[in-house]
């Protein structure tokens, strides 16, 4: 090959590279400005709970066809199986089937809904989103297949002892109706549930109509009572809606988780002063001797204890070997107090003086 022809074949492959790595550069560049329109990774994790934003039907809606598609929309993307798990329908009508389009969840339903009844869609609040936030109190949403939607309404705030009362349920049953309610069974006659703020209202309600209400906090998340760690709680005023009168409330509801622990407070005198041993608070359990709770006072002697509901005999000693047990042949104590723990409630000035006997 001569040197002319060598030259231009020379020439030609370093403006090909060249043109190449003007490409590579411009590739760089651009994914470059991509990224940087991205978010940065590593931010802060998300503890937001998800919300309802929407639902179809809309909350309150009147004659909806008894085909109609029902969907739910999230604030956000939520993790499936909780989601799915926490949806139910009152009352009953089995659900088929579930499709996620993104944040938006569409049900599908096994037969089609009845003629003429109000039906709740609830969405518990075990429900997640995908980093795990669960629903504050979950949502109802509620709707009549009917051409009216029923005016009577019963409206308040639950007073929460020993538990969060958000995401407690208001069961709603006709006066007439007596029985201990299956929780299971969704065969309530309308639902309320408590917000993030104590409030509930329970909507759809026929007037003129009586009516009861049950508590139900499914403290474990799992949809049904558990009488060892759920409050189930009935109401015992019968409220009266009437066609002149279709609202009730506001109703002041107190409901106590009878399993709450108690709280003693008080204050120790320790007149022995006596830096070899340790000064601590005892509570024996009446009815069990092996419950106790054990605490030292603080230095301004004020001390606390958190206690099962029951009956505790309280007293101060002085831990002279330091071995966390009372010696009564040989360790000084103040005279005992007794007191009656109810449950999530506090006994307040407490007052203990230890002394020696006859001191």
């Amino acid at each position: 090959m001569n040197g002319p022809a060598r030259y231009r074949r020379r020439r030609a492959l370093t403006a090909a590279c060249v043109l190449a790595l003007l490409g590579s550069v411009l590739l760089t560049l651009l994914a470059a400005g991509c990224a940087r329109r991205e978010p940065p990774s590593g931010g802060p994790p998300d503890l937001t709970p998800p919300t309802l934003v929407s639902s179809a039907p809309d909350s309150g809606s009147s004659g909806v066809a008894t085909s109609a598609r029902l969907a739910l929309t999230f604030s956000e993307t939520m993790e499936p199986r909780s989601t799915q798990a926490a949806v139910q329908l009152a009352p009953p009508v089995p659900i088929r089937s579930f499709r996620w389009m993104r944040r938006t969840l569409v049900l599908g339903l096994d037969r089609p809904l009845d003629a003429d009844r109000v039906y709740t869609l609830i969405v518990g609040g075990s429900a997640r989103d995908r980093h795990g936030n669960t629903m504050v109190s979950g949502a109802t949403i509620l709707f009549s297949t009917g051409a009216q939607f029923p005016a009577g309404r019963i409206a308040g705030e639950v007073d929460a002892k020993g538990f969060e009362p958000a995401g407690t349920f208001l069961w709603t049953y006709d006066a007439s109706r007596t029985h201990v309610p299956d929780s299971t069974g969704r065969d309530f006659d309308a639902l309320g549930l408590v917000d993030e703020h104590g409030r509930f209202h329970v909507d759809g309600l026929p007037v003129p109509g009586h009516y009861r209400l049950w508590a139900f906090a499914d403290l474990d998340l799992n949809r049904s009572f558990d009488p060892d760690r759920d409050v189930l709680a009935a109401i015992d005023t019968v409220i009266d809606l009437a066609a002149d009168r279709p609202v009730a409330g506001p109703i002041h509801l107190r409901l106590v988780n009878p399993r709450a622990p108690g709280t003693i407070r008080g204050t120790v005198t320790d007149s022995l002063a006596d830096s070899t041993g340790a000064v601590r608070v005892l509570a024996v359990n009446e009815r069990d001797t092996t419950l106790v709770g054990l605490v030292e006072p603080g230095k301004d002697g004020a001390f606390e204890l958190s206690l099962k509901p029951g009956a505790w005999t309280v007293r101060v000693f002085l831990d002279e070997n330091k071995d966390r047990e009372w010696d009564p042949r040989s360790e000084p104590a103040s005279e005992p107090v007794r007191i009656e723990l109810l449950p999530a409630d506090v006994t307040k000035d407490v007052k203990l003086v230890l002394r020696r006997r006859g001191g």
